[in-house]
């Protein structure tokens, strides 16, 4: 298993799917999302796994933008030059993703 966790310092969900990992001795990657963002290639391959939508973060501050938007190209470059406006955490194994704390998910990838 290749965990990487893309999470917010101040997020509870982030550090909720960091203790379940630990508690499991599963190794993973932690990435500030606010700090160091995703590769375009990471955020195509989360939004082919589990849909653009769902990685929007309605609460975020500047999240209303993304309505008025027209096409996914746009909201996917958008959420690339603020990923604040990506939901927490964003945990992914290898070609799958979630996003929120999923830890029934993540037992089937154990």
């Amino acid at each position: 298993m290749n965990i990487q966790i893309f999470g917010k310092s101040k997020c509870f969900d982030t550090k909720k799917a960091e203790r379940y990992f630990k508690e499991r001795r599963i190794k993973f990657q932690s990435i500030d999302l606010p700090q160091y963002g995703m590769s375009p290639r990471e955020l195509e391959s989360v939004i082919a796994y589990v849909g653009l939508e769902a990685l929007i973060d309605e609460k975020a501050k500047g999240a209303e933008i993304l309505r008025y938007l027209a096409h996914d190209s746009d909201k996917a470059a958008k959420l690339l030059e603020n990923p604040s406006l990506i939901k927490t955490p964003v945990v992914r194994n290898g070609k799958k993703a979630t996003v929120g704390y999923c830890p029934d998910i993540w037992k089937e990838w154990e």
